[in-house]
């Protein structure tokens, strides 16, 4: 069985941990012990070094996790919620591969941002419509790139494939998977100029009730939004002005029928529509109704 010392990027067990991020061996070098592991199995997965030498499918099959299917190999991490299940659903319908999933990958790299518009709140609700944001980090000496951690891989996943390549203030994001496993906080008294943000008990993450309906309703960015929660009170022109004041276009808008609670709004772009959900989901509406804003898989 695989016996694991250590909690860091190259090895983990989520039921222990307690253990150290590391000690002091000495480095070993990985083709070796991978040249080693095949030739001696039972020898290497007793080693100190555990799974971390092994490629990265082989420790998994060791850990007993199943690789294809997401949400055996979640739960055989000891996380099964309905939730991680249906995001893992999402996920699949996708046809995004279960293995980086599996691997823990849940922080992203954003780079190419606009430094002078681009905040962690931004960026906490943007890649929040795909899964839950944990924290948010602003590199201190390369503003255009930040790390967004999700609340698992699968999140991380579903926000890289729909968000990569989209445009926000005038600028096309590249997201990939990155190497680190957390994004850290600043130590106590070192003050980052707001650049790293924890979100992790925002109220306003949308996939914090396990098998909640948000995760059937995931779409990719689209110049038509997905408005609701709107209170009696609130009329066509109101919400047309609401989006207009962000410099936006305004070029159709629609309640829906049967649930005057809910309504479409279309955007003169793609881009347009990313910057008015930042700026409007959650937007205070009165009467104690705050709005909620999400792309629209149909169009007026």
């Amino acid at each position: 069985s695989l016996n694991v010392k250590y909690n860091n990027d190259k090895s983990r067990d989520y039921t222990r941990p307690d253990l150290p991020t590391a000690d002091s061996q000495p480095s070993i070098d990985h083709q070796a012990m991978a040249a080693a592991a095949f030739s001696a199995p039972g020898i290497i997965s007793a080693s100190p070094f555990g799974a971390h030498a092994f490629p990265p499918t082989f420790a998994i099959q060791q850990a007993g996790l199943s690789v294809p299917g997401i949400p055996g190999a979640l739960a055989s991490l000891g996380v099964g919620h309905s939730s991680m299940a249906a995001a893992a659903a999402a996920a699949s319908r996708l046809g995004l591969s279960g293995l980086a999933a599996a691997g823990g990958h849940n922080v992203l790299l954003v780079s190419n941002l606009n430094p002078e518009s681009v905040t962690p709140h931004c960026l906490f609700i943007l890649f929040g419509v795909y899964g839950d944001v944990m924290r948010v980090k602003i590199l201190f000496n390369k503003k255009e790139n930040a790390l967004v951690q999700m609340s698992d891989g699968t999140q991380a996943q579903l926000a890289m494939s729909h968000l990569n390549g989209q445009r926000l203030h005038g600028r096309a994001m590249r997201v990939t998977l990155s190497k680190h496993t957390t994004v850290q906080l600043p130590r106590e008294g070192h003050e980052d100029q707001g650049l790293t943000k924890d979100f992790s008990n925002s109220p306003l993450h949308r996939f914090k009730k396990p098998g909640s309906k948000n995760y059937s309703n995931i779409f990719p960015p689209s110049a038509t939004l997905h408005l609701s929660n709107i209170p009696p009170s609130v009329v066509e022109d109101d919400l047309k002005r609401l989006f207009a004041s962000s410099g936006a276009t305004v070029k159709a808008f629609k309640f829906f029928q049967k649930d005057r609670k809910m309504a479409l709004i279309q955007m003169g772009s793609v881009e347009e529509a990313i910057e008015c959900l930042i700026e409007f989901h959650n937007h205070d509406l009165g009467e104690n109704h705050h709005l909620r804003v999400s792309f629209s898989k149909s169009t007026i």
